[in-house]
Formats: C-alpha cells, sequence, structure tokens
C-alpha cells in the first residue's frame, strides 16, 4: 500500500514538473505583443540616428571652419540648406522627389511581378536552375551603369529605358532571393503539405511561399536597393528634357554648373529617399515577419 502511494506522488511530481516545463516553453514561445511606450520608442529608435546625423554636420562644419579644401569645392551645411530653401520656394523641390521616387517604385512593382514568378521556377525546376540560375548570378553582379548606353540606343531617352534599366538591376536581385529562401524550405514542411493535400499551386501559395518569405523579403530590399542605384545612373547619364528633372539629372546638373551646393543636395536626397522606403516599408514588413515566428525579442 505504501509503495502504491509513493508511486503515485513520484508520477504526480513529475507530471507537475513536465507540467511546469512546458508552461515555461509556452512562455518563452509567447510573442510579447504589448506597444513599447513612446519615450523607450525615442530613446532606442529615434535618438541614435538623430545623434549620428548631428555628429556627421558638426564634423563637416569643422572641416569647413579649418579650411581643408577650397569652399567651392567643400560647401558649407548652410549653405546646402540655402539650396532646399531656394527649391522649396520656387516648388521644385517635390517635384525632384517625386519623378524619381516614382519612377523607382514602379519600376520596382514591375521587377517585383516579374522576378517572383521567374524566382519559383529556377527554385523548383532543376533544368531551369541549371540553364538560368548562373545567367542571374552574372546580372545580379552587373554594374547598372552599363546597360544605360544599350537601354538608350534599343529605346530611346524616354521613361520606357528608365524602366529597362531598373528591371535588368532588380529582377535577378528578387529572383535570387526567393530562391535562396526556397532552398532553406525544410523538406518536411513540403511533405506535411503534401500529406495534408497542397499540390500545385496551392503547395506554392500556402507552403512554399509562406516558409521561404524571410529569404524572399531579403531578396525584395536588395532588390529595391538595386531598383533606385539602377535609377539614378540612369537619370544621371540620360538626359533630355522629355525626362523631366529627377534627382539623378539634379546631380548632373549641379556638376554642370559647378554647384557643389546643388550637387551635396541631390547626394542628401538620394539618401533620405533610400533610407525612408526602406523605414516606411521595408523595416516594418520585416518586424512584422520576425514578430510572427518569434523571433523578434523585446529587450
Amino acid at each position: 500500500m505504501a509503495s502504491t502511494e509513493s508511486t503515485t506522488s513520484v508520477v504526480k511530481d513529475t507530471s507537475q514538473d513536465l507540467a511546469g516545463l512546458e508552461a515555461g516553453l509556452d512562455a518563452l514561445e509567447t510573442v510579447q505583443t504589448s506597444r513599447t511606450p513612446l519615450r523607450k520608442t525615442l530613446v532606442q529608435k529615434v535618438l541614435p540616428p538623430v545623434t549620428a546625423v548631428l555628429l556627421v554636420l558638426v564634423v563637416w562644419q569643422i572641416l569647413v571652419w579649418a579650411k581643408v579644401t577650397d569652399s567651392y569645392k567643400l560647401p558649407s551645411p548652410s549653405a546646402v540648406w540655402d539650396e532646399v530653401q531656394d527649391a522649396w520656394l520656387q516648388g521644385t523641390l517635390l517635384d525632384y522627389i517625386w519623378t524619381s521616387v516614382s519612377r523607382g517604385l514602379l519600376g520596382f512593382l514591375l521587377a517585383l511581378v516579374i522576378g517572383t514568378p521567374l524566382g519559383l521556377i529556377v527554385a523548383r525546376i532543376r533544368f531551369v536552375r541549371a540553364a538560368i540560375g548562373p545567367i542571374l548570378s552574372g546580372l545580379q553582379s552587373l554594374p547598372s551603369v552599363a546597360w544605360v548606353p544599350p537601354a538608350v540606343i534599343w529605346l530611346g531617352l524616354n521613361d520606357q529605358m528608365m524602366y529597362a534599366v531598373i528591371l535588368l538591376g532588380a529582377v535577378p536581385s528578387i529572383a535570387n532571393g526567393l530562391v535562396a529562401g526556397v532552398d532553406q524550405v525544410p523538406p518536411l514542411f513540403l511533405r506535411a503539405g503534401r500529406t495534408l493535400g497542397a499540390t500545385g499551386l496551392r503547395h506554392t501559395w500556402h507552403i512554399v511561399m509562406p516558409a521561404a518569405l524571410p529569404g524572399y523579403l531579403a531578396g525584395l530590399k536588395q532588390g529595391w536597393a538595386f531598383s533606385w542605384r539602377s535609377l539614378m545612373a540612369a537619370e544621371i547619364i540620360a538626359q533630355s528634357p522629355d525626362l523631366g528633372m529627377g534627382l539623378g539629372q539634379l546631380l548632373e546638373a549641379g556638376r554642370t554648373n559647378s554647384s557643389m551646393s546643388q550637387v551635396f543636395l541631390a547626394i542628401l536626397l538620394i539618401l533620405v529617399v533610400g533610407i525612408a522606403i526602406d523605414l516606411l516599408i521595408f523595416s516594418p514588413l520585416e518586424r512584422r515577419v520576425l514578430r510572427s515566428r518569434g523571433l523578434l525579442v523585446k529587450s
């Protein structure tokens, strides 16, 4: 009788230990959904980049005061700010930005439509991967500026030429990112999907794409970077009144006019737009994917 009670007690204790261990694991796997306080967000997210920008401005102004080079080669921050104000008062600042941003986003969306199915085909069909895979890698390593001269000859000085350069720069990055994501999908997921009856397009949409999402998202970020760089290269080289005045044309106009303040203005706007697109679009998507998979750890 005593032996039975002892065995029951051991089983009960073991069950309690297992229940506690399971509860602990569940707590570790639970994604925290509470909102971060505004003050903490400002300190952790806003203060570091603002501090870095202020530090750059201070160093820049010190170099100007020290006269490390001629003033026409290194304008002061105030001179560049005056250039910003002039463009704003003339009503051209937003036109510069919108001309390039509209081209860049439309070209990126076209690259997304082409690169996604291309990446899936390359990833899932061995013969296609053997035939096209090395070409995609080669195209990805080719500088975007190399496509501008043939695009001008083939299509002329128009927006179609701009989009062609963007596609040739961005599609390989998006396709290769998706291929890398598909390659990292555990085979168990694919077998489980087929066992549950997911085949064909349903298998691709419900199993392959969600599992390959981290690699695909990395390819999208790189694709946007290549789209933006390709567009700037095309705008700098291709000059025509019919093309309007984008940020690349503004940069080239500053060089032609020997106006370093205008050159710095164009460079800063190009950087600001690139960073803004990443912060407003890709960073939230990345956080959402990581949070949904329990990989986003809040300190």
